[in-house]
């Protein structure tokens, strides 16, 4: 009789697991409904804004038609940033960015012909400045790579060129991107735990109704009649 209560016990444990399992695969299944909305959302984003990539008839990625300048782009991102890029995000068949890596690409697109580029300042009259006199003229003043914190806004200047450089349209611009890309790389994310969750799920279902259908056998009588302690009529009613 112990050996039959033990068997209805393994029978419900199953079911339970398989119970569990079902509501993983449920939240699994709703996880990936608002991912997948997210993505909709975000394709719509990328869409309204029609910010593309370019592409050469080989399928490079080019900046301002070369692919030096392209490189030059993403060296900057994955060495001086150190963005894991994932190559696979590139795809000349759809140029749209809408991947994280498209994201930060075009964020460094925008960083770089900042840091490289130059500015005209104008002084309309005559500076002094730390004993140095600056006359009135035009002044071609070269970024050389200086971030925002890494130009003296007191200098005559320096200081015009750094709110020329770094504009208000230029951090503006970071900042959505970086929104972009904070969303794609959080929508993967959701992706990669929705397939866990459900994942988990299946695989408490199997567990689940392997065992109560394992324990749902029944054994011959000679199989019952080696178990210790079963009398002749427990091993009739094994035999069901």
């Amino acid at each position: 009789m112990e050996v039959i209560m033990l068997t209805t016990r393994f029978r419900t444990l199953g079911f339970v697991l398989a119970a569990f399992g079902m509501v993983f695969l449920i939240g699994g299944g709703y996880a990936w409904t608002q991912v997948s909305a997210g993505y909709d959302s975000l394709e719509a984003f990328s869409e309204a804004q029609n910010v593309t990539l370019s592409y050469n008839e080989d399928g490079q990625l080019i900046d301002r038609g070369e692919t030096a300048g392209a490189e030059a782009i993403m060296t900057l991102l994955t060495e001086d940033w150190g963005y894991p890029v994932v190559e696979a995000d590139f795809d000349p068949a759809d140029p749209l960015v809408n991947t994280a890596s498209e994201y930060m690409y075009q964020m460094a697109t925008v960083g770089y012909h900042v840091l490289h580029g130059t500015q005209t300042v104008v002084l309309d009259e005559p500076v002094e400045f730390n004993g140095e006199t600056f006359d009135a003229g035009t002044y071609e003043f070269d970024v050389d790579g200086r971030y925002w914190t890494g130009f003296d806004r007191t200098h005559p200047i320096e200081g015009p060129a750094r709110e020329m450089a770094w504009s208000g349209t230029v951090h503006g611009l970071f900042g959505e991107l970086g929104v972009g890309t904070v969303t794609a790389s959080t929508l993967q994310l959701g992706t990669g735990i929705a397939a866990l969750v459900a994942g988990i799920g299946a695989t408490l279902v199997v567990l689940g109704l392997g065992l109560a259908w394992a324990a749902g056998g029944r054994l011959r009588e000679d199989e019952a009649a080696a178990v210790p302690g079963v009398t002749i009529p427990e091993r009739e009613l094994i035999k069901g």
